[in-house]
This record gives structure tokens, C-alpha cells and sequence, in this order.
């Protein structure tokens, strides 16, 4: 099973610019790193070009 798909009920945050007066950034891309089970989002801002990157980790499963 992907790694991502664990992550379909997660809303991301939303991230506001930290050049541009708190504008709200938009996702960019979302990349998924298989091995580690991790994504990490890319948020852009469409004013100054400026790029975020956030990591979201997966949960440790509880038995």
C-alpha cells in the first residue's frame, strides 16, 4: 500500500508567506519518499515565488 494514502484524511495546515504580509501559501507539489513513509508538501506563495517545505511523518500504529 502507498504511503500517501495514509495521509487522505490529514487536512493540511494552512501556511501563510513569511515575506509577503501573511498571504496564505498555495501546494505546489507533494511528493512522497517511499522508503522513509513520509511526504513532503511543497507550498508556494504567488507573489514572490517564495517555497515552503513541510515533512508529515507517518503515525506509529497502536495495537
Amino acid at each position: 500500500m502507498p504511503a500517501y494514502i495514509q495521509y487522505h484524511s490529514t487536512e493540511p495546515a494552512v501556511i501563510v508567506c513569511p515575506h509577503c504580509l501573511g498571504l496564505p501559501l498555495h501546494i505546489d507539489n507533494v511528493e512522497p519518499i517511499w522508503s522513509a513513509a513520509r511526504i513532503d508538501i511543497v507550498y508556494a506563495c504567488d507573489e514572490c515565488g517564495t517555497e515552503v517545505r513541510e515533512t508529515m511523518t507517518q503515525p506509529e500504529r497502536r495495537h
